[in-house]
């Protein structure tokens, strides 16, 4: 009897069919019931991974970046209830296999041998995978953030489960696998800070530089033009080093990420021209002459 469900074959038998009969219909509704239940389990399997990745990325979700991680949820959920499917049905095809009569033995001990040649050859493939899927999950960046990976910083053009392709500021395009990141920056992440550093010449009166400043940090705040792009009002930090070439004044502004360059080579144009006006900083080719 090709077919292992005796239970089966003695019902057919006893309700009167031959024993070839018999062990034929018992052999087809053991390859139904497998199907059946593989297509059951298949489904509420895959069902059970698509919310159990979009419950992980909501839980990673920051507040304001709900819309890009609707569709990071979508693709992470399509793989992980594939993954299932595959897995669910290459054990519905062995199930069917044993059921029709063939000895697995060869085949499993054939594909445990090969499993295992690959398993040594594609350690880093399944690290790289591996890593992608909790990158996407836990939205630690995405395509158009700027991002800094060991010695690299760019613009994330493209991020997968194998690879992610930045771009440098010099045009360079630098594809890094995602199980060779162990620790990455993100400058994209909700909000950033335009640091920007005055250097007050030793002959010039600190004091006065930093009223110079603080007067542009307040024109600033009512420019219109930034209102959209500065959270904060920004603060003058203090002196932040002294050396030979002079003091060093800080400043910081908090800002929208994508605007923080921007805002930087701004306030540094302004902060510039106000030190000048003040006569804090001589005009090269005019008389030093402070105003009071």
């Amino acid at each position: 009897m090709l077919a292992d469900n005796h239970v089966l074959y003695d019902l057919f038998v006893d309700s009167g069919l031959s024993d070839g009969w018999a062990d034929t219909a018992a052999l087809v509704v053991g390859v139904l019931v497998v199907l059946v239940a593989s297509l059951l389990v298949a489904r509420l399997g895959s069902r059970a991974a698509r919310r159990s990745v979009q419950s992980l990325v909501e839980r990673s979700t920051l507040p304001g970046s709900v819309a890009r991680s609707t569709g990071r949820a979508r693709t992470l959920a399509g793989v992980a209830a594939s993954m299932v499917r595959a897995v669910v049905w290459s054990v519905a095809a062995l199930l069917v296999l044993d059921q029709i009569g063939i000895n697995l033995g060869p085949l499993i001990a054939g594909a445990s041998i090969v499993g295992v040649a690959l398993g040594f050859g594609a350690q880093s493939l399944v690290r790289d995978f591996l890593s992608g899927f909790f990158i996407l999950a836990e939205d630690q960046y995405g395509v158009g953030d700027t991002i800094t990976v060991t010695d690299v910083t760019g613009t994330v053009e493209e991020v997968n489960l194998r690879v992610t392709r930045l771009r440098g500021a010099d045009g360079t395009v630098w594809f890094v696998p995602n199980g060779e990141i162990r620790k990455v920056g993100n400058q994209a992440k909700e909000w950033s800070k335009a640091i920007v550093d005055v250097l007050i010449p030793l002959a010039a009166d600190v004091g006065a530089a930093i009223d110079a400043i603080h007067r542009v940090l307040t024109e600033l705040a009512d420019d219109t033009e930034w209102s959209e792009s500065v959270l904060e009002d920004a603060e003058v930090l203090g002196v932040d080093s002294m050396g030979p070439d002079g003091t060093t004044v800080r400043v910081s502004v908090k800002t929208h990420p994508e605007a923080r360059a921007r805002v930087a080579r701004d306030l540094r144009a302004r902060i510039v021209a106000r030190l000048r006006t003040d006569g804090v900083v001589p005009v090269p080719g005019l008389p030093h002459t402070p105003q009071d």
